[in-house]
């Protein structure tokens, strides 16, 4: 099945754009060889391959959920550049 310019126009249309008569025709061009280019991969036998979902086999890699020992504030804060108590000391970014 081949594009034709009309087509090139009613998708045009349809993605509200506005091409020039060399750009229809540039368009129409490339969406040819495009087409041409999948074509080829038609001509592939692929009665020995297996539907796939994903090119990758993944099983789950989410890690289990594991309740673990946070932080305390003291390291929290150890590499703090400035700190008052358990909390860290940022300079004031609201104004009045």
């Amino acid at each position: 099945m081949a594009v034709t310019v009309k087509d090139v126009e009613h998708i045009a249309k349809l993605a509200r754009l506005e091409f020039s008569n060399e750009e229809k025709q540039e368009f129409t061009h490339q969406l040819n060889e495009i087409l041409a280019y999948v074509g080829q991969l038609n001509k592939l036998d692929t009665s020995n391959v297996e539907p796939l979902s994903h090119v990758v086999e993944l099983n789950n890699v989410f890690r289990e959920d594991e309740v673990k020992q946070g932080l305390t504030a003291e390291e929290a804060l150890q590499n703090a550049p400035s700190k008052s108590e358990r909390f860290f000391k940022v300079p004031k970014v609201i104004s009045e």
